[in-house]
């Protein structure tokens, strides 16, 4: 729909009602603002913990990008490192879908495109998870169409794909005689699900139960697609081909062999033969995990698929009251606690309500009431039924065990909203999506491949009266969406489609928008180098401390290219000096070799209540022919607590550098990164 009418007036007014970037960074950020100043698009809602949690979901994108040095940024799972990362990186990649939605709406292009470089580079490790990389990075290049940025993979995302085929793995592959993938669970990422329970005769669960499940066939249907389509657009006829027919091929297997008639949904069915189970049965329930083909896209727009959406609001199957359970109360086995670390619960999905599985099933919703007309006009679900679920997930992120602070975890109990397993690895948790969802889904982006601004709100006009969002990078283009339903907020009613800061399209209701749009070219990435990032605990670049006999793990920390501010002791980063005294300290970087070093970005973490202050002062030296010298033509910026203090001077070539400083009187210095340039940069 385009409805002209009003339209001059609109554009004129809409100049006013545009966010104060600066207040909003601020308001949520603090002295970190200028990390999102011009980073992250704004958004506002009438529903205060759905916007809130927009901007703590960015908080969590920021803190989980770690920097690799030369070999850019990726997206951590976990904030410290767990002992089943591919080393030294920290790569988990079960996540990495969602981190490439997520990461797709950042203005600055870097994160996701260096992610996805390295996902599909020398240090890649495919088959770590089932994964869905290929299309993730396809979902970037609709929003920015930015092709050399996707395309340059193309090659790589083929061997990845056709390592799936092989029948030689233990955990996961293609059975011909089915012409289905199957997959470990626990390597789906899906540990003690019922296949793996009930294959061990309910004893354990956490790994075997191999099944052919509706997750990893899913996640190659839509590779093979992501794959056709960048083929296309290198003008690779035959792979593009060869690739579509793949997706086909999986779409109708999926459709004939893991639809189940009586329970009405996609289950898995069994690989593994034992004396417990039987290959290719059935498995004897529902799980969450049936509702992945439509965040993909697989089902066909019939009645008979559309009655699985039923069970999702049965409160009696999938509906807790505070969120998504991933099997049925009705399981011989739901919520049975089978493992634990010492005496606290440890991961499960045999009930537990999962981020993970909520923000899939949340955004095969989105695209179930988008683009499912037959499946949607029987109202088994609803655009009601969307805001609410958007806004349950919104209200576990405040975290019931921490007294009610925004600290997303691992999985809750979906009957009472609280964190189950709560360990010391486990806060601020990046393992599903949010921003995603806010955008595609609440606001209504559709992105596509085309120069076509797609918009088609799934906000429930009954309970969200208004929201805008702007400073949307799509295409190359500014864009910003706002919905006013009686015009008290904004000073115009309906919905409001801008390009460029003018309004081109409106609607007097929530209904979809198309609007044709140019393709621009987006800023280009600013990519500098850190040259002092340690990414193990040996190697080089080191660090040392002035304090005798200090943490070495603490002291890798403020070189291991991590950056977050959260309060939690348990994931604490940097290192951590006694309280001040009035004497000078020092944390030193020795590089392997001689260096160029122009500037440094120094993160100081502040807390009065734990004795955390930025220091009295600070300088920067280095080593001149074994004497330490200041730096020259120095500009030290004034320290900053819980941000990016930047420090510049002359350029010189050395083998250490070192930060000095002195901490206030009483007060501990956190060094959370000490991150060294070989030339002059400003990341704000």
């Amino acid at each position: 729909m385009n409805c002209i009418k009003g339209l001059v007036w609109a554009s004129i007014f809409l100049r006013t009602a545009a966010l104060d970037a600066d207040s909003i960074a601020s308001q949520y950020f603090g002295n970190d603002a200028a990390w999102y100043r011009d980073r992250i698009p704004l958004f506002e809602a009438s529903v205060a913990d759905i916007q809130d949690v927009y901007y703590y979901r960015w908080n969590i994108f920021r803190a989980h990008q770690r920097d690799l040095g030369a070999d850019g940024y990726i997206s951590t799972e976990f904030l410290n490192d767990v002992g089943w990362q591919s080393q030294p990186s920290a790569l988990l990649i079960d996540a990495s879908n969602f981190h490439l939605r997520e990461g797709r709406w950042c203005r600055d292009r870097r994160f996701k495109s260096d992610y996805a470089s390295f996902l599909y580079g020398p240090h890649k490790n495919p088959y770590q998870f089932s994964e869905s990389m290929a299309d993730g990075v396809w979902q970037g290049y609709l929003v920015d169409g930015v092709a050399d940025d996707a395309t340059i993979h193309l090659d790589a995302m083929q061997d990845v794909f056709k390592g799936w085929n092989t029948t030689s793995m233990s955990t996961g592959g293609y059975d011909t005689s089915k012409a289905l993938y199957w997959i470990q669970p626990l390597t789906d990422a899906t540990e003690y699900t019922i296949a793996s329970i009930d294959a061990s005769g309910g004893e354990d669960g956490f790994t075997g139960g191999n099944a052919f499940r509706p997750s990893i066939n899913s996640y190659q249907y839509v590779n093979a697609l992501a794959i056709a389509n960048l083929a296309k657009l290198q003008g690779k006829g035959d792979v593009a081909e060869k690739y579509q027919q793949q997706a086909v091929n999986i779409k109708r297997t999926v459709q004939d062999t893991l639809w189940n008639s009586t329970f009405e949904h996609f289950i898995d069915r069994f690989k593994v033969d034992n004396e417990r189970v039987t290959y290719w049965d059935f498995i004897r329930g529902r799980e969450l995990v049936g509702y992945v083909p439509w965040t993909h896209d697989l089902p066909d727009d019939t009645e008979q698929f559309a009655e699985a959406w039923k069970h999702l609001l049965d409160s009696k199957k999938f509906a807790g009251a505070h969120g998504l359970r991933t099997n049925e109360p009705s399981y011989e086995y739901y919520m049975k606690q089978y493992r634990y670390e010492g005496s606290k619960r440890e991961c499960q999905w045999n009930g537990p309500s999962w981020p993970y599985q909520t923000t899939q099933v949340l955004t095969g919703l989105a695209n179930f009431l988008d683009h499912y007309n037959t499946s949607a006009a029987a109202n088994i679900v609803t655009k009601t039924d969307y805001t609410h679920l958007l806004q349950q997930y919104a209200q576990i992120h405040y975290n019931r065990n921490r007294g009610g602070v925004l600290n997303l975890e691992e999985d809750y109990d979906a009957d009472t909203g609280s964190p189950i397993v709560g360990l010391t690895r486990s806060p601020h948790y990046f393992h599903s999506g949010f921003v995603d969802l806010v955008l595609t889904g609440l606001v209504g982006i559709r992105p596509r491949a085309d120069d076509v601004l797609e918009v088609n709100p799934l906000a429930d006009p009954a309970v969200i009266s208004y929201f805008r969002a702007e400073r949307i990078l799509y295409h190359g283009h500014e864009i910003a969406v706002q919905w006013d339903k009686d015009g008290h907020h904004y000073g115009t009613s309906g919905l409001v489609v801008e390009v460029d800061g003018k309004a081109v399209s409106s609607s007097p209701s929530l209904a979809r928008i198309t609007t044709s749009i140019t393709s621009k070219t987006p800023p280009t990435i600013n990519r500098p180098v850190a040259v002092s990032v340690q990414l193990d605990s040996t190697s080089y670049p080191r660090g040392s401390v002035s304090i005798p006999d200090a943490d070495t793990n603490a002291i890798h920390a403020a070189i291991d290219g991590r950056v977050w501010f959260f309060p939690e002791s348990d994931v604490a980063n940097g290192w951590d000096t006694p309280a001040g005294n009035g004497s000078e300290l020092w944390y030193q970087i020795s590089f392997e070799a001689s260096t160029k070093v122009a500037s440094a970005e120094i993160a100081f973490f502040a807390n009065s209540t734990q004795g955390y202050d930025i220091p009295e002062k600070y300088n920067v030296q280095v080593d001149v022919s074994g004497v330490w010298a200041d730096v020259s033509n120095a500009n030290h910026s004034t320290p900053l607590a819980n941000g990016v203090t930047q420090a510049t001077w002359n350029a010189v070539d050395t083998d250490k550098i070192r930060l000095v400083f002195v901490p206030q009187e009483g007060k501990k210095v956190r060094l959370v990164e000490f991150k060294v340039f070989g030339e002059v940069v400003n990341s704000d």
